[in-house]
Parts: C-alpha cells; sequence; structure tokens
C-alpha cells in the first residue's frame, strides 16, 4: 500500500495516527536535508579551520628544521675548530722534552 492509502494504526497509547501525506513527508524531508546541510557547513567549516591550524604548525615545524640544521653547521665548524686545537695542543705537548 501507498503511504495515502494506509489504514489508520493505533499507538500504544490508544492514539490514532494517520499517516503522513505526501507533503507533509516532503516538507518533513526538506527540513531534514536542510538540517543536514547545515551540519555539512558547520562540518567543512571546522575541517577548514583544522587544515590552517595544521598548516601553521607544519610552516612551523619547516622553521624549526632549518634552525636545527643551521645549528647542526655551526657545531660541526665548532667541533672541527677544537679537533684542531686538539692536534696543536698534542703537537705541542709531543715536542716537549719529557
Amino acid at each position: 500500500m501507498t503511504g495515502q492509502n494506509r489504514p489508520p494504526t493505533e499507538s500504544a497509547d490508544g492514539i490514532i495516527a494517520f499517516p503522513p501525506s505526501t507533503e507533509r513527508r516532503l516538507r518533513v524531508a526538506l527540513r531534514q536535508l536542510d538540517q543536514a546541510l547545515a551540519e555539512q557547513r558547520e562540518a567543512i567549516a571546522a575541517f577548514r579551520t583544522q587544515l590552517a591550524s595544521l598548516s601553521g604548525a607544519v610552516a612551523g615545524l619547516g622553521e624549526s628544521a632549518i634552525e636545527l640544521r643551521e645549528r647542526l653547521g655551526d657545531t660541526a665548524q665548532e667541533a672541527a675548530r677544537a679537533k684542531s686545537a686538539a692536534a696543536q695542543l698534542q703537537n705541542t705537548a709531543n715536542a716537549m722534552p719529557g
């Protein structure tokens, strides 16, 4: 049977529920669609906010990686200078009469 040809049904409370009309079902469906679209807009806005946050975090990570590379380069130069100074001290110590 279609929605308009169904007989009324009685609920547990004894209230007779008439089948919804096609127009009423359409209105309900449109309200549900509007609600779903509103929820989707909210979800997309939240997703965009999270993407912006992620973009900022990735940019910060990139800057940190550049800074780390520079510090590692500085540390390598300092280690090379220390090694050279240690070699000079060793040569001086070896040249001293013992």
